[in-house]
């Protein structure tokens, strides 16, 4: 009942986007993932992430001829891609793979591995159309949102140093080599969380069920809820609202070598820009693939650091975010992740305060960006310890709070020694 209900509400919301985007004259996510059971794909590696995800359910001989078919069908989808001269990218063999495991578990299984198999399809499903939703949601912002407020962060931002600013000259300085590493790392976070989110769901297959909790599930609640704040609050980024690529509706190109420094006021910008910087969710999935990589491998553990600390360097150098949109990623993430911890294990008073916490913490943190820039600009010495210490308090409660949830493990005291019989 309860993943009929979850389907029903996704398959209406995903309907919702649709006729949104159809409104403005762009397709929108069903019709774009449709389109990619034959034509190039956006994201061929986005696709074979999925089924990854998909094949955790499956045996290993299962998998093995999954992989296979996917990579035929690639194959022969190039080989005719190739006389046309038409756009080349695989991926269309893992999402036909996909649609006949959905078709495999309706015909030819029943009971509990007809819904473990329909889970498993789910799983793969909801990361490859959660890119699509987000597409349609940067479409709706663009669209609704005619005015942004990046000179109210760009002030506020003062209070952290302008780090924007700072990494966006170092990223410079690093020429061609460091600006396509970190593009990598910005591009390909949803196969990086799928590999965290593999190790975590590697028993799946023996044990017929998936975890209560995993990564999956708050990296997809992240990616609902953020593009809401959007809406509230539309910013484009400093490389747009004060650099060469807001073109004619950029302030002027100062970024990264000049810092803006006005009364801040609302400003008017073009229908195409996303309005996709507050929160940053770039930050803030690292941040939760950061936290569920703490209990892997040590080779896990370094890889989720890894990648936190990239994207947020590419987050940053790039000029997509401002550094107090970046403290609010990072609240914003363990907020979430606390609300699907609590809901798994179940409400109690701990969980129900942390999670108030950090729902304050994060509304606060709007308020002052839009309403106490100028102050934050001015007293640097101030609000900037002062958001460090916002965001850490939360980081802190997270820790303690979850370190009591864990189960405590008793020593097993060793049997005294006892004489031997003469």
């Amino acid at each position: 009942m309860l993943w009929t209900a979850a389907s029903v509400v996704a398959l209406g919301f995903l309907i919702a986007l649709e006729i949104a985007a159809r409104h403005y004259g762009l397709p929108g996510p069903i019709a774009n993932q449709a389109r990619e059971v034959i034509f190039a794909p956006a994201s061929g590696p986005l696709l074979y992430a999925g089924m990854a995800l998909m094949m955790v359910v499956l045996t290993w001989r299962q998998r093995y001829i999954a992989f296979g078919v996917a990579v035929g069908i690639d194959v022969v989808f190039a080989l005719v891609r190739w006389p046309f001269d038409a756009k080349m990218m695989f991926g269309n063999g893992a999402l036909w793979v996909i649609l006949g495991c959905a078709v495999i578990a309706v015909t030819r299984r029943t009971g509990a591995e007809r819904v473990l198999l329909l889970k498993g399809v789910g799983l793969g499903l909801l990361l490859v159309a959660g890119r699509k939703t987000g597409d349609a949601w940067l479409l709706i912002t663009s669209k609704t949102r005619p005015t942004v407020l990046d000179p109210y962060l760009a002030t506020a931002d003062h209070a952290l140093g302008n780090p924007s600013w700072v990494v966006g000259r170092m990223v410079r300085a690093t020429g061609p080599v460091g600006s396509h590493f970190l593009d990598f790392v910005y591009v390909q976070l949803a196969v990086a969380a799928v590999l965290v989110a593999l190790y975590q769901l590697r028993n799946v297959a023996v044990e017929r069920r998936f975890p209560g909790h995993h990564l999956v599930r708050t990296f997809l609640v992240i990616g609902l809820l953020g593009p809401g704040i959007y809406m509230i609050f539309p910013v484009v980024g400093p490389i747009f609202a004060f650099g060469s690529d807001g073109g004619q509706w950029a302030i002027a190109d100062l970024w990264p070598d000049t810092l803006p420094v006005h009364a801040p006021n609302p400003m008017p910008f073009d229908e195409i820009t996303p309005r996709n910087c507050m929160p940053s969710l770039h930050t803030a999935w690292a941040t939760v693939i950061f936290i569920h990589s703490r209990k892997g491998p040590r080779v896990l553990q370094y890889a989720g650091a890894f990648w936190l600390l990239a994207t947020l360097g590419a987050t940053l150098g790039f000029g997509y975010h401002y550094g107090v949109d970046i403290v609010a990623g990072v609240v914003f993430a363990v907020t979430i992740e606390a609300a699907m911890r609590s809901l798994d294990r179940g409400w109690d008073r701990s969980g129900i305060q942390l999670v108030a916490h950090g729902t304050v913490v994060f509304a606060a943190l709007l308020v002052s960006y839009r309403y106490l820039p100028m102050e934050m600009a001015r007293y640097p010495w101030l609000f900037g310890p002062l958001l460090i210490l916002a965001m850490g308090s939360v980081i802190h409660g997270y820790i303690r709070t979850t370190r009591q949830w864990e189960p405590k493990i008793t020593p097993v005291p060793k049997p005294e020694p006892q004489p031997e019989l003469v």
